[in-house]
């Protein structure tokens, strides 16, 4: 079936090209008025940023942020682990109601502690890597940055698992060039998400954090949580209410799947 290019990256393609005419003008001597130039960059600006934030709209590349609604099944994402306290707790609570996840962990952490890189393998869910240092700045890092941090951080969840992830989810969310750039030569697959509960903020509450990620819960759903906090200097508030959370999926009709096989072909 034939794709169509999402309209966020036809329009930076646009600017792009229109500024690289503006360019070979400006080389033979038939410059563009400067109102237009300053207005073209600032439009070109404009997109990349609203690209970057909004990864969804795949202006750099390919996001996977949703799976096909046909299905009753939606994928519970749980980042910044792992971690040897709050890790073992999610598992238990996934074991309990029969759900499968994808976690994607932080490659220092997984570095650190392997065993619960195995441990969350060996329970059916799936890994993917979100970095290795989980950089606030990594949207505005350079394709070689990221490509080494991706390397690192792939490399920690080899040695833990005997094979390498396939999935990556950057940092914080955000998609940029770069990002989507070395994802690709790594041959990773972008995951984002369809929604955030907002559990690893500090301040959260566990019952804004339920009834957040309920309201998320329908088909094809992503949803964003976390069995670590970033510096590992709290717990996310979404353990406290975790197993409730589980049984409104089941009491929705739903299934808690992996992003892998929310992905596979209907």
């Amino acid at each position: 079936m034939q794709r169509t290019l999402p309209p966020l990256r036809l329009a930076l393609w646009i600017a792009s090209l229109a500024g690289i005419l503006f360019g070979l003008g400006a080389a033979a001597g038939r410059a563009a008025p400067l109102g237009v130039v300053a207005g073209g960059l600032a439009l070109q600006a404009l997109l990349g940023t609203l690209g970057t934030l909004l990864p969804e709209l795949g202006a750099f590349g390919d996001v996977y942020t949703r799976g096909p609604g046909a299905r009753r099944e939606l994928a519970l994402t749980f980042d910044d682990g792992p971690h040897p306290e709050t890790t073992p707790r999610v598992l238990a609570l996934l074991a309990e109601h029969g759900v499968r996840a994808t976690f994607f962990v932080v490659g220092a952490k997984a570095e650190a502690h392997p065993a619960l890189v195995r441990a969350i393998a060996d329970a059916g869910h799936t890994v993917g890597v979100h970095g290795y240092l989980h950089d606030r700045l990594y949207a505005l890092r350079s394709v070689r940055f990221v490509e080494r941090d991706l390397d690192r951080a792939v490399n920690a969840v080899e040695r833990a698992l005997g094979h390498a992830p396939t999935l990556f989810r950057p940092p914080v969310g955000f998609v940029s060039g770069a990002v989507a750039v070395a994802a690709e030569r790594r041959g990773l697959t972008l995951v984002g998400f369809s929604a955030r509960s907002l559990d690893g903020r500090r301040g959260a509450t566990p019952a804004r954090v339920l009834e957040r990620a309920s309201k998320a819960l329908e088909n094809g759903a992503i949803v964003v949580l976390h069995d670590a906090a970033e510096r590992d200097d709290r717990t996310p508030a979404s353990l406290a209410v975790l197993g409730e959370l589980l049984e409104r999926v089941r009491a929705r009709g739903l299934e808690a799947v992996t992003v892998d096989a929310l992905r596979r072909p209907l």
